[in-house]
């Protein structure tokens, strides 16, 4: 959400409109920490593309579906396969997907793990009232299932890999690393929006019908 403010502030140029945020999602692997709550599949899907189609009614031709949460990130996807059936041509990644040099600027983490490097300093630049450095965890994630097949596994038990949920090296998190990555992110959100601000609106169906386009 933060990225999302940020990048609007930025788009002097052209009107970059945030919607409220959608404040839960598809995270059932990480059931059994405290905490954790989650959406089926099905109705995470059905709850987004609601939302889009909402915001397209009401004039919007392009829609950007930005994600935070790792297990968001495959659905996200299909739900952009789904909106297209609906004549909505809409984007869907990862905040992580507009920074790839995180990994070289990095003191330990090369990706952005739960309460690791990279989400903590994010949380020291915008909310360090809520980070209490006292309680920080170091921990290795180790995946729980043969690297012969891990590329191809989805959503593994996450407390076979980590025992308290940490994923990284919160100690060496600063707020300047976290602002550094939210400017940036949000600056590479702003070209992304202007690039697809200039594609033509792509149109699938001949409404009100649905039947393919000819």
């Amino acid at each position: 959400m933060a990225i999302a403010m940020e990048a609007s502030k930025l788009a002097t140029d052209f009107p970059l409109v945030v919607a409220q945020e959608v404040p839960f999602g598809f995270t059932h692997y990480n059931q059994g920490f405290p905490g954790t709550i989650t959406l089926q599949l099905e109705t995470f899907i059905d709850l987004v593309s609601d939302v889009a189609l909402s915001i397209h009614r009401n004039g919007f031709e392009r829609v950007v579906l930005l994600n935070g949460h790792g297990g968001n990130h495959h659905p996200l996807k299909s739900i952009a396969a789904k909106l297209a059936e609906h004549d909505l041509f809409a984007l869907a990644f990862s905040h992580w997907d507009l920074v790839p040099e995180l990994r070289t600027w990095s003191e330990r983490d090369t990706s952005i793990g739960h309460a690791g490097e990279w989400e903590t300093s994010i949380q020291l630049h915008l909310r360090p009232h809520l980070v209490d450095r006292s309680r920080q965890v170091v921990e290795t994630w180790v995946p729980s299932v043969d690297p012969a097949f891990a590329a191809f596994a989805v959503f593994p038990e996450r407390q076979r890999e980590t025992a308290q949920g940490v994923m990284g090296d919160p100690t060496v998190a600063s707020a300047e690393m976290g602002a550094k990555y939210v400017a940036k992110a949000s600056e590479r959100l702003v070209e992304l929006a202007r690039a697809y601000r200039r594609q033509d609106v792509r149109r699938y169906r001949h409404a009100p019908s649905e039947s393919p386009a000819t």
